[in-house]
Parts: C-alpha cells; sequence; structure tokens
C-alpha cells in the first residue's frame, strides 16, 4: 500500500505531526507540503490523508483548492482527515468538520483534531499578536494530543 500524506503547515505544528504520522504508518509513504511542493497524482496512491493547521476558523487555502480540485478522485481512496489547532471540545470537532467536504467526511476511516502549538518566536509579528490576544497566552505552549495521533496511525494501518 502507498500513502499519501498532502499537508499543509504555517509554523511547523502540522509538520511535527505528519512526521510521527510518516513514522507510524505501513507500507510507503510520501509527504507533500501543500504550500511549497507540487502536488503528485493522487492515482498512485491507495491511501490518502489530508492535514492543516486551522487559522481564524478555516483550514489553509491550499489544501482547500487541493481538495477541491481532486475531490471527484478522492472519493475512490482510503482518506484520512485531521486538523491542528488550539481549540478544543465542540470547537474543535466544528474547526474539522468545517475543514473538509462532507462527501470525504462521510468515508473517510480516519477523522481526528490533533491539537496545536503556539511557538511565538517562530511567529510573524502580526500572528504573534493576535495568537496572544485570542488566547491570553504570553508563552510558547502546546496540547498535541500524541494518544490522538497514535489511534489516527492504528486507524489507517487497520485497513
Amino acid at each position: 500500500m502507498k500513502t499519501l500524506i498532502a499537508f499543509t503547515t504555517k509554523y511547523g505544528c502540522t509538520e511535527k505531526c505528519v512526521t510521527k504520522l510518516a513514522q507510524g504508518l505501513n507500507g510507503d509513504v510520501e509527504t507533500v507540503n501543500l504550500k511549497t511542493q507540487k502536488s503528485p497524482d493522487i492515482q498512485d496512491f491507495d491511501k490518502i490523508i489530508l492535514g492543516g493547521s486551522i487559522y481564524a476558523g478555516r483550514i489553509q487555502k491550499e489544501l482547500q483548492n487541493f481538495t477541491s480540485a481532486n475531490l471527484e478522485a478522492l472519493q475512490d481512496k482510503k482518506i484520512g482527515l485531521f486538523v491542528c489547532g488550539m481549540r478544543e471540545g465542540e470547537e474543535a470537532l466544528q474547526e474539522l468538520n468545517g475543514a473538509f467536504p462532507e462527501s470525504l467526511r462521510k468515508i473517510a476511516v480516519a477523522k481526528e483534531f490533533f491539537g496545536g502549538e503556539f511557538i511565538f518566536s517562530k511567529m510573524k509579528f502580526l500572528d504573534k499578536v493576535i495568537a496572544k490576544k485570542v488566547s491570553g497566552m504570553e508563552n510558547d505552549t502546546s496540547n498535541l494530543n500524541q494518544g490522538k495521533i497514535e489511534s489516527f496511525i492504528s486507524n489507517m494501518n487497520n485497513i
């Protein structure tokens, strides 16, 4: 089985998750950062994982564009969907559901909200100001959930 992980990341949190996924998944795994790399032909893959970070309640546009452009072909694949962000509970679930079309959410064998990070030293000035104001946080913080990442890997490996 050959797996593609197509993702977007702004400050590296999603890329950390992708690295963990790639290390844990069975078979050949190819990762593609849709912001910096050309997307491959998805017909070459059996499983496709789509993931990205949430900013201002939305998934990044490169992932939205990739999903829209390949929606029909994606529906013939084994799909995993994940997002990274700092929300929790019902808000996190709403962000996950809002990030991907319903047609993909219905067929996804794995769907998860992994949590997120604020690493202020990596942020651009305006992003840092907004994140601090919205979150009330002043220091770097991470709420990545390793258990959810491991469960996602298990679900993808068992199909």
